[in-house]
């Protein structure tokens, strides 16, 4: 089970982007590489490729990976960027925990 999901509001850490928080658009757990949206934004030659309409060419300006480490989620109930625990419920479900206030992040 990740730390951090898809979805999840996190915080960046270190870097330029240093403070900026965003949503969680892609994991990449092999490379452990986060794609947060808003955040890293690269600029990229875009050709067009055969006669596909919907693809937008030009310089576009794109969200880039990010390692994780440089990211701390967010808690939803105290608003702070923290580490993330681990606890089972009476089913024996596991479940993530704010380090900072102990409350459950997600059932």
């Amino acid at each position: 089970m990740n730390k951090i999901r898809k979805g999840d509001t996190v915080q960046v850490l270190s870097g330029e982007d240093k403070g900026k928080t965003g949503v969680i658009q892609y994991v990449y757990p092999k490379q452990e590489r986060v794609i947060v949206q808003g955040v890293n934004m690269q600029k990229k030659a875009q050709r067009r490729t055969g006669m596909q309409v919907r693809t937008q060419t030009g310089i576009i300006e794109r969200e880039g990976p990010l390692h994780w480490s440089k990211v701390a989620l967010l808690c939803p109930s105290c608003g702070k960027a923290t580490r993330i625990g681990f606890e089972f419920n009476s089913e024996g479900k596991k479940f993530r925990v704010c380090r900072k206030c102990g409350n459950a992040i997600d059932k």
